[in-house]
């Protein structure tokens, strides 16, 4: 198990008599029908012997002869395992149809799912894109029914608000959107009236089409807003058609597309969910706690507020330590523990973020696979470009060691108006200094520290947290 996510793929029905699950196959032995869901409202049916000792592995073959898919982009895909409350990446050894059998006992340990909810639940098995799989590669791919499988997929994340995204994001994505549906050579008059018929829902992220719902939203008038959005969808659009002669074909659609989901750090990962102490602002609002999703890729850790759509806080591995802890006494939480460097009054410190998650074991698993194959895969490609490379490399190392190491600061994280910046200020956090001086909480014990960075290659240790609990 890699990954999983509490949040239920928009794109899929809540009929669950119509998934087909594997679970629900009562005679093994003679060939049964599955059905293998993929992103864009399709499926994959195939009819196999021997359902209940299949493996991921033996599907893939038949999965990727089916949807055509080249050897060299096999890769780039995974089979997840899905339902309303969890969702898991397999591994190529595991075998869906046991997982489905265990999935009640799956849903007890890592979910706050009601008995009730937990018995009505149905997993779905699921084909989508591989959380490992380097974005680099991504772009390489020339596949267009590949392409169109990882668009379909980073739509749908884009219009449910999974990837949160500023206006110049959506509005460029909706246009790319309509250009891959109608082509680019429609005039003003004929974009406008394809967005109308579609509606904007299938262009811009649900809660942009909806809007705030507040009083100057209601004042100004629900057709004025979509107004607005659709001349801005067209707007961008009429780039698209009028930025070359020619116009672009299909396969260049989808890159554009992929390259601009590309800049946002959180595309590809794996969804947690959990929840942070909100900030205290009076005696009334102790206690109180605010719903996140917790993104987790190669390249590192995104917390999200689930409500209003932006990040909170996002970190390279580089910038943090990590650890979860089990609950102690009845009533507890699993917690997964943040470190990172930030500021108190003036004053560097260390700031740790709580989430508490059923999942917290699950994300620091995750945390420790995604480090180690990156890890890994830097200390390969630093082998692979020569001393050349080194010497050129080695200024940059210098400085990277004096501003991470123990004995020095990194730069803050900034904090501005776009939905993909940390929002520091806003987080409840417990903070200590380096020397031990106490601010909040006293400084946990820790043998070693992820701001030294060690040639030739890099290591990693999780922050302790036992004092913390107890203070």
């Amino acid at each position: 198990m890699e990954g999983d996510n509490c949040t239920f793929p928009s794109d899929l029905s809540d009929d669950h008599s119509q998934r087909g699950s594997v679970a629900s196959s009562a005679t093994l032995s003679r060939a049964q029908d599955v059905l293998v869901y993929v992103f864009g409202e399709s499926a994959v049916h195939l009819t196999l012997e021997g359902l209940g000792s299949i493996s991921v592995q033996e599907l893939g073959r038949s999965v990727r002869e089916t949807l055509q898919i080249p050897d060299s982009a096999q890769d780039a895909f995974a089979f997840w395992l899905c339902s309303p409350l969890l969702e898991l990446q397999l591994k190529a050894r595991h075998q869906p149809y046991k997982l489905c059998r265990q999935w009640p006992d799956l849903l007890y340990r890592f979910t706050e799912a009601s008995e009730d909810d937990i018995i009505q639940d149905e997993p779905y098995l699921q084909y989508r894109r591989n959380v490992f799989y380097p974005k680099s590669k991504e772009l390489q791919i020339e596949d267009e029914g590949v392409l169109r499988l990882l668009f379909e997929e980073a739509r749908s994340n884009i219009l449910t608000g999974r990837y949160p995204c500023d206006p110049e994001h959506w509005a460029g994505l909706g246009a790319l959107t309509l250009a891959l549906e109608e082509g680019a050579g429609l005039d003003n008059q004929q974009s406008t009236a394809k967005i109308r018929e579609k509606k904007l829902s299938s262009f811009v992220p649900a809660h942009v089409a909806v809007g705030s719902g507040g009083f100057f939203s209601t004042l100004r008038g629900k057709s004025s807003r979509q107004a607005e959005l659709e001349q801005k969808l067209s707007e961008e659009y009429r780039k698209i058609s009028t930025s070359r002669g020619t116009a672009p074909e299909q396969r260049e659609l989808l890159h554009q597309y992929l390259s601009m989901c590309h800049t946002l750090p959180y595309y590809g990962c794996a969804f947690f969910c959990g929840e942070i102490d909100k900030p205290v602002q009076g005696i009334l609002q102790r206690g109180k706690r605010k719903a996140v999703s917790v993104g987790i890729c190669l390249d590192g850790v995104y917390v999200m507020d689930v409500k209003e759509k932006h990040v909170l806080l996002g970190l390279r591995f580089s910038e943090l330590s990590w650890d979860h802890s089990y609950p102690e006494e009845e009533g507890d939480s699993h917690i997964l523990w943040l470190e990172f460097d930030g500021e108190e009054d003036g004053t560097p410190v260390n700031k740790l973020l709580k989430i508490y998650s059923k999942q917290a074991e699950l994300m620091s698993g995750f945390i420790e696979f995604c480090v180690e194959l990156k890890t890994a895969t830097e200390g390969g490609a630093a082998a692979e470009t020569g001393s050349e490379a080194g010497v050129s490399q080695e200024p940059a190392g210098q400085e990277s060691s004096t501003r991470n190491g123990r004995g020095g600061r990194r730069g803050m994280l900034q904090r501005q108006g776009s939905v993909v910046c940390s929002r520091v200020h806003s987080l409840n956090t417990i903070s200590y200094v380096d020397n031990g001086k106490e601010i909040k909480r006293l400084k946990p014990k820790r043998a070693a520290s992820f701001f030294a960075r060690q040639a030739p290659v890099a290591t990693y240790s999780a922050v302790q947290t036992e004092s913390l609990e107890q203070g």
